[in-house]
This record gives C-alpha cells, structure tokens and sequence, in this order.
C-alpha cells in the first residue's frame, strides 16, 4: 500500500487502467489463441502468415493518420473508436473463415488497434507526472502480463472443463466460443472510457520551434538513426519470424496437448515479468550496448538450440528461455535509441523506429509462415538464429564504437566489448 500511497495515482489513471485491463485481457486470450483455431480448421503456416502480415500491415499504415486525427479530434474519441471498433472486426474474424476475409478483417483490426496503441503513451503521459510515470507504465505492463497468465490457463483448460460438464463442442467450436467471449471481455474496456476524462496539452513554456524545422521533409536523421534504423529493422524481423507461430510450433510440431500449450504460455507471461524487474539491472552491470549484444547472441543460440533439439522437455525449457531473453531486449533497444538522441528529434526517431519495424514486421511474419509450411521448423528456425547473432555483431562493431560520441542528452556510457 505504500507504493501506491507514494505514486499518489489521480482517479482517471484507475479509469483508464480500467479499460485497458479490460482491453487487454480479452486480447491476450485471442491472439493467444487465434492460430491455434486457424490450426483446427485446416489453415497452414502460410495461409496464417498472411493474415498476421495483413493485421501488422493495418497498424502500419492506419499510425499515422491515427495520430493526425489525434491531433484534430481529441485522445478520448479516438480510444472510443479503438475500443469500439477493434472488438468488433476481430469477432468477424472469428466467424467469417473465407480466406479474403479473412485477410480484409486483419487488416481492418490492425489499423484499430493502431489507434489504441497511438493513444497509450500520450494518454498515460497526461494523467501522471514526473514522478510517477515509470510506476504508471510498469503497473500497466505488469497488468498486461498477468491477464495474459490468466487468459493462457484458461484457455488450456476450457476445453477440458466444458468436456467434463457434458458438452460435445468440437475443439475449433470450443475455439470459437472463447474467442468471441475474449472480443466481449475486450469491449468492456470502452465503459470506462466513456468515464475517462483527459486533460489537454500543456504548453512547457520552451520556445517554439519553427514551423519549417518540424516539417518531415525537413528532418535529417543523425548519424547514430542512421545506424540504428537498419539494425533495429532487422531484429524486429528475427522477432516477427517465429514470435506468432510460437503456439503452432508447440501444437503441430511438438505435439503438445491444448492443456499444456495454455500452461506454458501461461509461465512464459511470468517468467517475461520477472526478467522485466531484473532487466535495469543487467543493462546498469553491462552496459546499454554490450547488454543488448549478450540478449541477441542468447536469443540467436536459444533458437538454434530449439532448431535442433528433438526432446519435447527441452524443446519447451528453451521456448521458455527464448521468451525471456527476446523480451528483454526491447527495454535496452528503446532505451538506447531516447538515450542517443536529443529531445527535440525524439518523436520523429520513435516514428520511424515503430514506422519501419511494423513495415518489417509484416513481411517477415508473412514470408516465415510460407517457408514453414515448405521447408519446416528446423530449418527456419536456424536461419532466424543465423540472422539474430548476425545483427548482434553488427551492433556490436556499428554502434559500440560510437557510444561515447555527445549527444544532446544523457550520454550512454559503455564499456568496450
């Protein structure tokens, strides 16, 4: 209680934690769970790339007017929408299994779930303070991570349940069932917003710049963007290649039961949340840099490792460990790029940054989703470890030499690798 007593949250921080806990649950549970119903019904790898790819390309292309109407309508209106909207194209998705379909409603979903995510920082930011930010945005983080628990064990366990009180539902009915209830579990998250209020944008008081400089035509990257950007693309690449078919792999080539899928997904949301706690920790022993090197080398064995490994038991502890170790290099990855860059050109690197890794993304979860289908796990699994140790050595010898070089703000200061 005495955190809590210490942050000293306002009453619309609740609202909005609210709705998003609502939000995300019922998400959790879905995204969980989607490919598996696909699986059921007979879609390969590549057909599931494709609607993934389809989901990412909607974001990327709807973040940006997203944030355009956020500017013009207000925050609020635009959660209003997400919250809306988002619920109800992905229980279309659950229903309408007509291939083209299939891949308009992802696409549609990704472009409203845009909106919520182009809201978050900005609606967080406007109803804490300075002092109580990073506890805002941990506790949110946290809250995420346990639903996705909950939801993973539910899930597991449903079928079973519904099996024991005499339902003869078949597994993609019971699949069915769940995900729509999870879109209704989602969309009471817009009760609270309907609650929410958000304050306006403050002036800082700092002068204004130029309309002419924040023009994006006008802005040129610095050095250390320029570096950056490609080698963050390319580990956003090594993520989106296996990251969504993580719980088809468990299911079609390890053959583990629904019951155990849930379950390790479940432990996979805890053990994320404690490397969450300890990451500072080893990014303030290692260094930014260096400690980003160590994850991506870990991540690349990891999947190597998984690649070749034919026992269900390990091949599970090595999921698990993978999932911990790719999770902690967002923390240091995001960190570095705020670090390396001034606070007037922060917003515009950010864009870019989740500008380029969405684009990225969408093409690497499509394309790794047909090569599974043809030339299955194994082999695509030692190509993405190839690529993540590649990435790594090039942030080591791209950006580690550079690390002492001035900057505007907060210097990352490493020690040589």
């Amino acid at each position: 209680m005495g955190w809590f007593a210490e942050n000293n949250f306002c009453r619309d921080f609740w609202v909005y934690f609210s709705a998003v806990f609502f939000f995300d649950a019922g998400f959790c549970i879905y995204f969980f769970l989607f490919n598996l119903y696909l699986l059921d019904l007979h879609f390969n790898e590549q057909t599931m790339g494709l609607i993934g790819g389809a989901t990412t390309l909607g974001s990327v292309v709807a973040t940006l007017p997203a944030g355009v109407l956020v500017k013009k309508i207000g925050v609020r209106p635009m959660l209003i929408f997400c919250y809306l909207a988002a619920p109800f194209a992905c229980a279309v998705r659950a229903i309408w299994m007509w291939q083209p379909a299939q891949l308009g409603m992802a696409f549609l979903s990704g472009a409203a779930l845009s909106a919520g995510g182009v809201c978050y920082l900005t609606t967080v930011a406007r109803l804490t303070n300075e002092k109580n930010r990073t506890a805002a945005f941990s506790l949110v983080l946290s809250a995420s991570l346990g639903t996705s628990a909950l939801g993973g064990i539910v899930c597991g366990y449903l079928p079973r349940w519904l099996a024991s009180a005499g339902s003869s539902m078949r597994p993609a009915e019971v699949k069915q069932l769940i995900l729509l209830l999870s879109c209704g579990i989602a969309l009471l998250g817009v009760f609270p917003v309907l609650r929410l209020r958000i304050p306006r944008a403050q002036p800082d008081g700092k002068t204004a710049v130029p309309a002419e400089e924040t023009r994006f035509w006008r802005w040129r990257p610095s050095p250390f963007l320029l570096r950056y950007l490609p080698l963050m693309s390319l580990w956003s690449i090594v993520l989106a290649s296996f990251t969504p078919f993580a719980n088809v792999y468990l299911s079609k080539h390890l053959h583990i039961t629904m019951v155990r899928i849930g379950v390790i997904f479940s432990v996979a949301q805890v053990v994320q949340l404690c490397m969450g706690l300890v990451t500072p920790i080893i990014f303030r022993w290692l260094g930014v840099i260096r400690g980003i090197v160590i994850i991506q080398i870990a991540t690349g064995l990891v999947l190597a490792a998984l690649a070749l490994t034919h026992d269900v038991l390990l091949a599970v502890v090595l999921y698990l460990i993978f999932s911990a170790v790719q999770w902690m290099s967002s923390p240091g990855l995001y960190n570095l790029l705020m670090s390396r860059t001034p606070d007037s050109e922060r917003g515009t690197a950010a864009a870019m940054t989740l500008f380029c890794s969405a684009v990225v993304s969408s093409a690497a979860t499509a394309g790794s989703g047909a090569l599974f289908t043809r030339v299955g796990y194994p082999v695509v699994l030692l190509a993405i470890a190839a690529l993540a140790i590649t990435v790594a050595l090039a942030m080591r010898f791209l950006l580690l030499p550079h690390a002492h070089e001035p900057v505007a703000l907060m210097p990352v200061e490493e020690a040589h690798f």
